[in-house]
């Protein structure tokens, strides 16, 4: 018989078909479950005397020998996936899950003079692809930066020995079969080695070779015909996060033209971060993303990534629990609900109307929502500043309200008070309401002004601010009236007599001056001045204890010149005799 095309799916093998691996374990295969590129994937188990089970934990897969993806995923499994080997990588970084399926072994066969190579690995549940695809192509940021976490503890894990992914994407991200809160990156047939025994591979462009990966998400590097690199996959690792936190890429319109496609991430690296922030309505796990691509945008070709530091620019408060459920629109209720894209909605039929059971539950919904909307508060409740009396010509506009998103006014009407003595009620609870000012003469402290600290000290008054009954801010002082040098004299020397009459009409203009600034006042109501008016004395306090330091000084100072005056009279007098 011919040798069978290289990249083509195998025929199957009979149900029940016994595999024997290399290291002498018995495999029974069951049904098929799935196909890879160029394999098929069994059910299988190690209980070669009965049928395999639907429940099984293991699977293999079946590849014709000359196919050589299923060879290089053999060989990474061999090297790095082995069961003791991951349990001591997770022991040491203190992980509770590292997302790699454990290999358990493989081997060659032979069936109808046909060559076959299987693997045997864990079983797997179902791929984030399908997920994506049924909740509308968008995931939850929080769950998006989950995954990026994880995924750099995958990505760790293979780098640290000396292989690389090179083919990160949705479809080959599978969740657990016993815990769908586990996922796993699997399909490691692109793996590739690029650090044999400790020396990494030298950087080499070759636009002639093609493009390995996903276009989507391939790297820079690879659209180059660069070898891959721990860079690169960092690199695919942004881009995935990047489409499942906005649900597309800027290049998803030309992913038939791998230049179009390598010029539009080209230019959103460079661009960073105002490309990214502009493809989110939402910043939530935006800046994240934004801060793990300008780090992967640092990195050299052979550098090695600090893993940790990406872990923490992944970094989100959340409950730590997988939650693949489509993201609800901050935008509002209305729009929360996800959906399919069309192509989807017609191969399985979802695109058809509404039946009459979910008409009416809509309706049922929608009068719901009716009854729970906040009815207006009346004015007469509502606290804060006065409400001022609509105008008669606008009372007929206060029927309606306006609708929440801005647009159209609902026709539910407030409830309006035509009622003569209602209006007259409300007006009169109004009035009290408002805070009435206080007259001047009661007001005590110092100008009104921003509130100081509870704990700042007050300032003191003085007797004379505490008689004004004024605060300093009303009252415009006068300039005080620049003291005379000259005193009028009798045959050279002062009079007694004629000193305290020029005191006293001193005192007099004085007291003229300060009444004339207060009655200018537009809160003096003539009740300010307390006694008679005749003396400075009786205005700034009649007797010694309430005089202030002023007062008291100007007393001072006038018994003093008197007691001068009376000395020099005398010695004027002896002297005169003499």
């Amino acid at each position: 018989m011919a040798p069978p095309k290289k990249r083509t799916l195998p025929k199957p093998l009979p149900d029940g078909f016994i595999l024997t691996d290399t290291e002498k374990k018995k495999w029974r295969l069951g049904k098929i479950i799935g196909q890879g590129g160029f394999g098929l994937i069994y059910l299988a188990s190690q209980h070669v005397d009965k049928p395999v089970a639907a429940d099984t934990d293991f699977v293999i897969k079946v590849e014709y020998h000359e196919n050589g993806p299923l060879f290089a995923e053999l060989k990474f499994y061999q090297r790095a996936a082995k069961a003791d080997s991951m349990e001591r990588w997770r022991s040491k970084r203190k992980l509770d899950f590292l997302g790699i399926p454990t290999y358990w072994g493989s081997g060659l066969a032979e069936h109808n003079d046909l060559r076959y190579r299987f693997m045997a690995i864990d079983r797997l549940g179902s791929d984030l692809q399908k997920v994506c695809e049924r909740i509308g192509g968008r995931l939850k940021p929080v769950t998006v930066l989950h995954l990026g976490r994880g995924l750099v503890d995958v990505l760790e894990y293979i780098h640290e020995n000396e292989y690389v992914h090179a083919d990160i994407k949705a479809a080959n991200l599978m969740q657990g079969h016993r815990d769908p809160e586990q996922v796993y990156l699997a399909d490691y047939g692109l793996s590739y080695r690029y650090c044999p025994d400790g020396v990494h591979k030298d950087y080499k462009e070759n636009p002639k070779k093609g493009t390995d990966g996903t276009i989507e998400y391939t790297s820079l590097d690879a659209h180059k015909g660069v070898a891959p690199s721990r860079r690169g996959d960092l690199q695919i690792l942004g881009f995935c996060l990047l489409h499942w936190l906005c649900g597309s890429l800027p290049w998803d319109n030309v992913l038939n033209n791998p230049t179009q496609v390598q010029e539009a991430k080209a230019r959103l690296m460079e661009n960073l971060p105002d490309s990214v922030l502009q493809m989110s309505t939402s910043r939530v796990g935006t800046e994240e993303v934004v801060s793990f691509l300008q780090y992967v945008k640092s990195l050299g070709y052979k550098d090695k990534p600090d893993y940790q530091l990406l872990k923490g620019l992944l970094s989100c408060r959340g409950t730590g629990k997988l939650d693949l459920s489509g993201p609800g629109d901050p935008a509002g209720p209305s729009t929360t609900k996800t959906q399919e894209p069309p192509a989807r909605a017609k191969k399985t039929g979802r695109g058809r109307g509404r039946g009459k059971a979910e008409a009416k539950e809509a309706d049922d919904d929608e009068d719901d929502e009716e009854e729970k909307k906040p009815k207006p508060v009346p004015a007469r409740y509502i606290r804060g500043p006065p409400i001022t009396k609509p105008q008669p010509q606008q009372h007929n506009q206060r029927k309606g309200r306006a609708s929440p998103a801005g647009g159209r006014s609902t026709t539910k009407p407030t409830p309006t008070y035509d009622d003569d003595d209602e209006e007259e009620d409300e007006d009169e609870e109004e009035q009290e309401a408002r805070p009435k000012p206080i007259p001047a003469c009661y007001l005590r402290g110092p100008p009104i002004g921003p509130r100081a600290p509870e704990n700042q000290a007050k300032p003191k008054r003085t007797v004379r601010e505490t008689n004004d009954l004024i605060p300093r801010q009303e009252v415009k002082r006068q300039p005080r009236p620049q003291r005379t040098t000259h005193t009028p004299t009798v045959n050279g020397y002062m009079d007694t007599h004629t000193l305290k009459d020029y005191w006293e009409r001193r005192d007099d203009e004085r007291l003229l001056q300060r009444r004339a600034v207060h009655t200018q006042d537009p809160q003096w109501n003539g009740q300010l001045w307390c006694g008679h008016a005749d003396g400075l004395s009786e205005w700034e306090g009649s007797s010694g204890q309430n005089a202030g330091p002023t007062h008291r000084t100007g007393l001072l100072n006038w018994f003093i010149c008197a007691g001068v005056c009376v000395l020099l009279a005398v010695l004027s007098v002896v002297f005169l005799e003499v």
